[in-house]
């Protein structure tokens, strides 16, 4: 039974009264159940069905295609990594709001592929519920936080409670490939006066964000039979020396931490995660192409990110019997995440005193992640903006991604006082 802490006004205890544990369960539920991974049709699905759920509950809604080529040809577009013939953005606001919303509630609908299926214990798709846990491709990251953005808000309407300041729903496609949802959602004129993105934070309010950037190195090599290898030269083996390379200048630039990435064991890490090579068994491969991840330091350029990366690679070439003639080719694609860094500070303050409130626990520890997100898109539009939400990140993007059903309630109910507390009421 959950036990409310004295601090709460009667209005306050009656919204919190109003959160229906079951509704959100079957919302999470039910979003699992659509296979909305990153540039799949079902991107575009779950956001109409989201627009039918926010639009029941009675918010104002838009729900629009978005111009691909003109957004892809703006200067600062974040980049994609799903090839995608339509994307859709929903926000959803309050009746009849007018002016800048005071908070947006943001989440991403769209998640990563399953991977090889034999290691699930169930359909990734088909939602376990446990005692107390869902289980499902989505459900740390981050249709959990989704449900929790929308039983806020439903709460809120279950309890008849007018807001004196708007409040906002962002619902955005393909966060998992570089942001290109939030970032179609800022250029449509979307704005607010401070944003809560529900990614999975363990607990934690999370007020940074390292960047990601995805690159490519092209390996050459010289083609010949195998029985006579020494006559050629393996792009598989001068990579190795490029491999090497990354390692000791993945060191070199985690030498150095911001305090509020300090509990990482690697803060900005470098890695490699696909490779290839060759078209036949027994030929010596003439081309390798590694593509990877490359961290970006907190309050780094993310153009000085990408100038170590290629000296790095240069400096191995010039002292490789073969890549010295034959140089590497470094190239940037797909998602680029720069670091991010939250200005919320009233926000995140409000934020931990709700979560306290709604929990009865200590007041939520501060720290930075080593992953990209939306955050820094609506920081660099001059909205101020912080990560608080249900799940364990470790769990994410895994075979085993689950969440448990009372953390986000918890979350629920932490939004419910952070919306009453910054939009107020009539």
């Amino acid at each position: 039974m959950h036990t409310l802490t004295t601090s709460l006004t009667d209005l306050e205890r009656r919204v919190l009264d109003a959160v229906d544990p079951q509704a959100v369960v079957d919302d999470l539920v039910g979003m699992i159940a659509v296979p909305s991974v990153s540039g799949a049709d079902e991107e575009s699905e779950i956001q109409h069905q989201l627009a039918q759920r926010v639009g029941d509950l009675g918010l104002d809604v838009d729900l629009w295609s978005m111009d691909l080529p003109a957004l892809a040809a703006a200067q600062a577009f974040p980049g994609t990594e799903a090839d995608r013939s339509e994307a859709w953005g929903l926000v959803a606001t309050t009746p009849g709001s007018t002016g800048r919303p005071a908070l947006i509630l943001q989440g991403h609908v769209d998640v990563v592929p399953p991977g090889a299926r034999r290691e699930w214990s169930h359909d990734p798709f088909t939602p376990v519920v446990g005692a107390d846990r869902v289980h499902g491709r989505g459900a740390c990251d981050m249709k959990a936080g989704v449900a929790a953005n929308i039983a806020a808000v439903a709460a809120l309407s279950g309890a008849g409670i007018a807001l004196r300041e708007p409040l906002a729903l962002h619902f955005v496609i393909g966060e998992e490939d570089g942001g290109l949802g939030a970032f179609g959602t800022l250029a449509r004129g979307h704005d607010g006066a401070a944003c809560l993105i529900t990614e999975p934070t363990s607990g934690t309010l999370t007020t940074a964000n390292a960047g990601a950037l995805t690159f490519s190195v092209r390996v050459p090599g010289r083609a010949t039979h195998a029985s006579t290898a020494y006559e050629g030269s393996s792009a598989i083996d001068s990579y190795v020396a490029i491999h090497t390379g990354l390692a000791r200048l993945q060191r070199r630039r985690n030498a150095i931490v911001d305090p509020l990435m300090q509990e990482y064991l690697v803060p900005y890490p470098i890695s490699v995660g696909t490779l290839r090579a060759g078209d036949w068994a027994s030929s010596v491969p003439d081309e390798l192409v590694a593509e990877g991840r490359l961290g970006v330091r907190l309050d780094e350029d993310p153009a000085d990110a990408r100038r170590e990366l290629e000296e790095q690679v240069a400096r191995i070439a010039a002292k490789h019997p073969f890549l010295r003639d034959h140089p590497p080719v470094v190239t940037w694609s797909g998602g680029q995440y720069a670091s991010g860094r939250s200005t919320a500070l009233d926000l995140g303050g409000v934020v931990r005193d709700a979560h306290a409130d709604a929990t009865r626990r200590p007041r939520l520890r501060e720290r930075g992640a080593p992953y990209g997100s939306d955050l820094r898109l609506y920081e660099a539009a001059g909205i101020p903006t912080v990560h608080y939400g249900p799940g364990d990140v470790r769990l994410a993007h895994g075979p085993r991604e689950s969440v448990a059903i009372s953390e986000v309630l918890a979350v629920t109910r932490t939004l419910v006082l952070t919306i009453l507390r910054v939009c107020g009421t009539r």
